[in-house]
Order: C-alpha cells, then structure tokens, then sequence
C-alpha cells in the first residue's frame, strides 16, 4: 500500500468522496454530516491523501489545520472492496505522524454517534483517541461524537 498526496482530480477519487458523502446521507440527518466536499478538502488549511495499490484505489485521509498546534482528521474512507484489510489504519497512523511532524499538540475528530460508525470509533479508540466535547466550529448533537488525541 502506498500512500500519495492527492489533487482531487482523478475519477476514481471524485467516485470515492461521492460515495462518502452518500453514505453520510444513509445514516445522518443534514444538519449532522461534517463531511468536507472536493471544494472543502480542496482549502488550503487541508492535505488530503489517497492509499493506492498498484492502480487500484484503496481509501482516503484528510488532515486539516484548526490551529497552529490543533489539527482535525477528515475524509477517512476505504473503498469497498478493501474494507477491513488495513488501509483506514495505516491512513490514521499517517495523519497521527503527519499531525505530530507539523508540531500539533492535538488531533481530534467528528464521527457519527450510530451504529454504522461504531468500526471507525474503534479503529479511533485503538489509535488512542478519547471522547471529548464538540471542538472548533461544532456543537453538541446526538448523531456526532467528538474524539481527541494527545500528541
């Protein structure tokens, strides 16, 4: 696997967003998806990375700059047919050493509070993520919740 700094611009990235995009839809009401569009991953206080093998899109990983010592992980995706093979950890490992090499203090994140999310709470709980209150711009709602790492 093999992670690359991403343009945005290819198709099978568009394909990939557009699937995580609607996939929030499936389990969030609109007023609870904080998921960035290409537009919004596309901001200059955003890096979004795709994990590649061979020529096959395995998932994606955004890290975005709150603060100078405050980063939050956005976009985590892994394409459907590589779920469960590794690629949505090695993507936060990256972003964890990305965060920690950019002199960040803490990580922290915004995922949903159902049961479609639990997988991606624990992959965050294992990484040593722990649950906070809303951070940044977001506010208490009962479809999020809020995750932070020391760094």
């Amino acid at each position: 696997m093999e992670i690359k700094k991403d343009d945005l611009i290819s198709t099978e990235i568009k394909q990939l967003l557009e699937d995580h995009l609607h996939s929030m839809t499936l389990h969030s009401p609109p007023e609870s998806i904080h998921a960035l569009d290409l537009e919004g991953l596309r901001q200059p206080d955003v890096t979004f990375w795709s994990v590649w093998e061979d020529e096959d899109l395995l998932g994606c990983g955004a890290l975005k700059e709150l603060t100078p010592d405050h980063g939050e992980v956005k976009s985590m995706k892994t394409s459907s047919g590589h779920v469960r093979k590794g690629v949505a950890r090695l993507m936060l490992e990256y972003i964890i050493a990305e965060a920690k090499n950019r002199g960040y203090k803490r990580l922290s994140l915004e995922t949903g509070s159902m049961e479609a999310f639990l997988p991606a709470r624990l992959l965050y709980e294992k990484a040593g993520f722990h649950y906070c209150e809303p951070f940044g711009g977001y506010a208490v709602d009962p479809n999020s919740v809020f995750m932070t790492l020391e760094l």
